[in-house]
C-alpha cells in the first residue's frame, strides 16, 4: 500500500511540474495590422525645386503608427518612386519614429528618375509627380513577411526652366503672441528672428519676453499678416500646423524676463533659457551709413548723416526701419553718429555682426532691415515692389 501511495504522488508532482511548465511558455503571434498604415499630414500643391536650396527640408512625411498586436520591434521605411506601381522605387530611409524628413535633392533625385528637367532647350518636362509610401514590417529582419504599407501619395514637382530661375526667397520667422511686441496680431510690424548666415535652418533670437501666470506665451508666423503656416509645440518638441493638421500649441514664457531661443528646422530642434543682459549697453542711436544707403559716408562736411533706426519700445536692444532702398554698394550700423562703436559683418542678407567689423557688401532692393545691440546679429528682409 504504501509503494502504492508514493506512486501516486509521483504522478501527481510530474502533472504539477508540467502544468507549471505549460504555464510559463506564453506565445505572442504578431498579426496584421486591420487598420493599416497611412500618411496623416498635409502635402503642399506643388513643391518647386531649385539646386542652390538642396539642402533644405522639403518635406516631413507623418503617418500613424502600426499594430501588429504583438511586443514587437516595428520599422518604417520610406519609399520614393517615379512609378505608380513602384517597381522601381528607392527607401529613402527607415526609422522606428512616426516622421521622416528629406530634402530638396532627394526630390530631386526622384524628378531625375521620373525624366524631368529645367533645361527649355530639351523636350522633357519640367513638372511631373512622383509617389511615395510608407511600409512597416514587425521584427529585426528586413524579409519578414508580416508587414503593412500604406497606399501611395503623389507629390507635384516643378523645376524652374533655367533661364525663368530666380533665387529661391528664405523663409522668415516673426513673433506673435501676448509675450511678444506685436501680441496676437500677426501683422503688427512683428519682430523676426535672425537667421543664420551659414545655415538657411537655423534662427536665433535673443530679447525681452514678456511672461507670467496670466500670459500664454508666443509662436512664430512665416508670413506677416497670416496665421498659416503656424509654428510652436506640440508635446514639447518643435512642430508647426502642416505637419499636426491644426495649430501647435504656444511657447511658453515663465517670467518677464530675457531669453535665448534658437531654431533648427531642419532637425525640428530648439532651445530656449534665460539670459543675464543687465550689463548690456543700451544705445541712444543706431544708424545706417554707407555708399549702399541714401545717406553715403560721413564726413566732415556731415559727420551725421545715419540714416538713423527706430528702437523698439518693448525691447532697447531691437532697432528696425522699413522699406529701406538699397543700392548696390555697402554699409554699416553705428551708435549715437559716431564712430566709437560700430558694427560690420561679412554675410547678407543676414549674420552675426561685430563691433569694427568689416563693411556689409549690399545687394540692390528694398528692405526690411533689423538689427540686435545685444547680440549683433542683423536681417534684411526683402520687400515686393507694387
Amino acid at each position: 500500500m504504501k509503494q502504492y501511495s508514493i506512486f501516486f504522488l509521483s504522478i501527481i508532482a510530474l502533472i504539477g511540474i508540467t502544468a507549471c511548465t505549460h504555464d510559463d511558455d506564453v506565445v505572442f503571434v504578431a498579426q496584421e495590422d486591420p487598420e493599416g498604415i497611412e500618411f496623416t499630414n498635409n502635402f503642399s500643391e506643388t513643391y518647386t525645386l531649385t539646386s542652390s536650396t538642396g539642402n533644405n527640408l522639403a518635406e516631413r512625411f507623418v503617418w500613424n503608427e502600426a499594430d501588429f498586436d504583438a511586443p514587437t520591434t516595428v520599422t518604417y521605411e520610406l519609399h520614393g518612386s517615379a512609378d505608380t506601381e513602384f517597381g522601381d522605387y528607392e527607401v529613402m530611409g527607415s526609422t522606428s519614429d512616426n516622421n521622416l524628413s528629406i530634402t530638396i535633392d532627394d526630390l530631386l533625385g526622384l524628378a531625375e528618375d521620373a525624366g524631368l528637367d529645367n533645361d527649355p532647350e530639351t523636350e522633357s518636362p519640367n513638372t511631373g509627380l512622383v509617389y511615395f509610401r510608407i511600409r512597416a514590417y514587425a521584427g529585426e529582419g528586413e524579409g519578414n513577411a508580416l508587414e503593412s504599407i500604406s497606399e501611395p501619395v503623389s507629390l507635384s514637382l516643378e523645376l524652374p526652366e533655367a533661364e525663368e530661375e530666380e533665387e529661391e526667397s528664405k523663409r522668415e520667422f516673426y513673433l506673435v503672441g501676448d509675450a511678444s511686441e506685436a501680441g496676437w496680431d500677426p501683422d503688427n510690424n512683428n519682430t523676426p528672428l535672425f537667421r543664420d548666415a551659414e545655415n538657411d535652418n537655423i534662427y536665433y533670437f535673443e530679447g525681452r519676453f514678456a511672461g507670467g501666470g496670466d500670459v500664454e506665451g508666443f509662436k512664430l508666423l512665416e508670413i506677416l499678416g497670416e496665421w498659416q503656416p503656424q509654428w510652436g509645440l506640440s508635446d514639447g518638441e518643435l512642430s508647426n500646423s502642416d505637419i499636426l493638421g491644426d495649430d501647435p500649441d504656444a511657447f511658453a514664457v515663465e517670467d518677464d524676463a530675457y531669453y535665448s531661443l534658437m531654431i533648427n528646422v531642419d532637425e525640428m530642434t530648439y532651445t530656449w533659457e534665460e539670459i543675464d543682459e543687465s550689463e548690456a549697453t543700451v544705445y541712444d542711436s543706431i544708424g545706417l551709413v554707407g555708399d549702399g544707403t541714401e545717406v553715403g559716408w560721413p564726413n566732415d562736411d556731415n559727420p551725421d548723416l545715419d540714416l538713423v533706426m527706430n528702437q523698439s519700445e518693448f525691447n532697447p536692444h531691437i532697432w528696425y526701419l522699413n522699406d529701406v532702398e538699397l543700392s548696390d554698394g555697402e554699409f554699416k550700423f553705428r551708435a549715437d553718429f559716431a564712430w566709437d562703436v560700430d558694427w560690420g559683418g561679412t554675410t547678407f542678407p543676414s549674420g552675426k555682426s561685430e563691433v569694427g567689423g568689416d563693411n556689409i557688401v549690399t545687394t540692390a532692393g528694398t528692405y526690411d532691415i533689423w538689427f540686435n545691440s545685444l547680440d549683433g546679429r542683423y536681417i534684411l528682409i526683402p520687400q515686393s515692389e507694387e
